[in-house]
């Protein structure tokens, strides 16, 4: 996709704006978002668009979809921008307030440990818990799990696979 080069320093644009975007490429490593009703358009990378570990941008974006971005990093030398989404899905603590110790929930699998110490689970997009590694679980699987335990301390959520 080619676009009109625009000089990002003769904009207002300020790191840890919020501005409205719309996704215009995806690729495998990120997305290409253009600012609203500008020329203006930057990366959000996929290790930026959550704190779940997923494997394509697709698993959180289409094309042409609208979303609010966060610059996280103007480069006016390279005339590059690049945004951040995951900061605008709350913090740790406001997305467990919602979930209790002790109850059934579901979650999608995100990242089974090579090692076996265990399999992170999406709970959100921004809270993830491990659970206690299981046979035959997949990427992408959606599960019910038991919180085991809920640390804010540590911001952790320990889970168990319900069978």
């Amino acid at each position: 996709m080619k676009y009109e080069r625009f000089n990002i320093a003769d904009s207002n644009l300020e790191k840890g704006m919020v501005v409205k975007g719309i996704v215009k490429t995806i690729k495998q490593y990120g997305a290409f978002i253009e600012i609203e009703n500008t020329k203006i358009c930057g990366l959000l990378y996929i290790e930026d668009m959550c704190v779940s570990r997923i494997k394509t941008p697709y698993e959180r974006f289409s094309l042409g979809q609208k979303i609010d971005v966060m610059i996280k990093d103007i480069d006016k030398e390279k005339n590059r921008i690049s945004f951040t989404h995951k900061e605008l899905l709350g913090t740790w603590e406001e997305n467990v307030k919602d979930f209790k110790q002790g109850t059934v929930v579901k979650g999608i699998v995100r990242e089974t440990e090579k090692s076996k110490n265990g399999i992170f689970i999406e709970l959100r997009p921004n809270l993830v818990g491990l659970a206690e590694y299981k046979e035959n679980i997949e990427y992408g699987q959606n599960v019910d799990v038991y919180i085991k335990k809920i640390i804010p301390e540590k911001k952790k959520v320990k889970l168990l696979i319900a069978d």
